[in-house]
């Protein structure tokens, strides 16, 4: 195919894409579950799991392999865009108030499943079916401890935001234990990925550079942005040359953090936040939100689904591995969290609500196992399983949530929407 008709076929495919996340979308609320399950969701339909099992034919005209470059590629766009949003959302001040707690609970969240999967990784890497031929037993056990090990940020700060609990004590104790678990995670997984080069100063200077761009943007870009803020709060809205503006810094954060290893999202979070609060956060939501969750997003989910396989975990020794992780990661995400929450003197339901939202993996274990299957790491099956994973522990939160916190939370948002009013 020309790029001509790529082109072409990517307005149906986007067409298609939209069209499931809206009806899957519209079933979701009715089992309790958030947009960004339904997505989920919907890229595992859309793919070669169901779409493609039942009409194999339409499949491959829709998705061929030619157009998978296209799509990935917005779909990176999609991601970063929405990881600057989530960092204009994010709130530092709060994870100063609980830093004790939350380093305790995120050291437990990342701990006991980066051991956990470690196990598992020296487990299955013999049989060949699950990592590449090039990958060594450390290697797995470092990629596979990583991936174990992340949450869902984006996915848990939006629970706590639509719940009304930001300003609370469970909820700053989630976006604290959250933020710090995933950071954690993006320096290990810069390790694995340097490691693959054979090149220890490749993490060094991943990690290095990492810490020296947060420092730039935190202490130089930051107060540099103030006189735009003034002018945003002057005007009541923000223009278009200035949305431009930062737009770009949003491409050049992605691009070098993307270039030194850590990760495009990392540079958009960490730009994010680091953008001015009150009427110049409220505008970038304004004008970027609706496209990027609406249009750019679903593209990552359906792509990630494109290339899920559930057909391929078809053995029983294959079905008790995906059994294994699957235990495996609740253990040692939800159980470690949830006890490190009740040692540091949480009260039991919040303790709970901890493990329960620390447990999902959602858009977040998506980006880490994309990053291992594009690099050549695992196997389209072990992707896969992991896939099924993420979606399960993804699907069990707001449920669990809603089980052990449901009724507190839905009674600190009445009381915050009393307040704000």
């Amino acid at each position: 195919m020309t790029n001509f008709d790529l082109s072409v076929l990517f307005f149906l495919q986007l067409a298609v894409i939209l069209a499931a996340c809206r009806v899957v979308g519209a079933l979701a609320p009715r089992v309790g579950q958030p947009p960004v399950v339904s997505e989920m969701v919907a890229g595992v339909l859309l793919g070669p799991s169901l779409f493609g099992a039942l009409l194999p034919g339409w499949h491959a005209a829709l998705f061929p392999p030619q157009s998978m470059t296209l799509i990935f590629a917005v779909a990176q766009l999609g991601l970063a865009v929405y990881m600057f949003l989530v960092g204009v959302e994010f709130r530092a001040d709060l994870i100063r108030q609980r830093v004790p707690s939350a380093v305790s609970v995120s050291v437990a969240g990342i701990l006991v499943p980066f051991v956990l999967g470690g196990l598992i990784a020296a487990l299955i890497h013999a049989d060949g079916a699950m990592f590449r031929e090039t990958v060594s037993a450390s290697q797995a056990v470092l990629y596979l401890g990583a991936a174990m090990s992340i949450t869902a940020f984006p996915m848990l700060a939006r629970i706590v935001q639509e719940r009304g609990l930001s300003g609370t004590s469970l909820g700053t104790l989630a976006l604290a234990a959250g933020s710090i678990d995933d950071a954690a995670a993006w320096c290990i997984l810069a390790i694995v990925l340097a490691s693959f080069g054979n090149a220890p100063m490749i993490a060094v200077a991943a990690i290095g550079g990492g810490i020296l761009y947060t420092l730039v943007v935190m202490l130089g870009l930051r107060p540099a942005l103030v006189p735009l803020a003034r002018r945003v709060d002057r005007s009541g809205t923000m223009s278009y040359p200035m949305l431009s503006f930062v737009l770009v810094l949003v491409m050049l954060g992605s691009w070098y953090t993307d270039r030194i290893g850590i990760y495009a999202v990392y540079g958009a979070f960490i730009l994010g936040a680091a953008m001015p609060r009150g009427k110049f956060a409220d505008e970038l939501q304004r004008l970027m939100m609706p496209l990027t969750t609406g249009l750019l997003l679903p593209l990552f989910f359906v792509y990630s689904g494109l290339n899920t396989r559930i057909g391929l975990v078809n053995t029983w020794p294959l079905a008790g591995i995906a059994a294994l992780v699957l235990i495996a990661a609740c253990v040692g995400k939800g159980v470690a969290c949830w006890l490190a929450a009740r040692l540091n003197g949480e009260p039991p339901d919040q303790a709970l609500a901890i493990g329960a939202l620390m447990n999902t993996r959602g858009l977040m274990e998506l980006i880490i196992l994309n990053i291992g299957y594009e690099r050549g790491i695992i196997t389209q099956t072990l992707f896969s399983i992991m896939v099924i994973m993420a979606v399960v522990t993804t699907l069990m939160a707001t449920p669990l949530f809603e089980l052990v916190y449901g009724r507190r939370g839905r009674l600190a948002g009445t009381v915050g929407a009393v307040r704000a009013r």
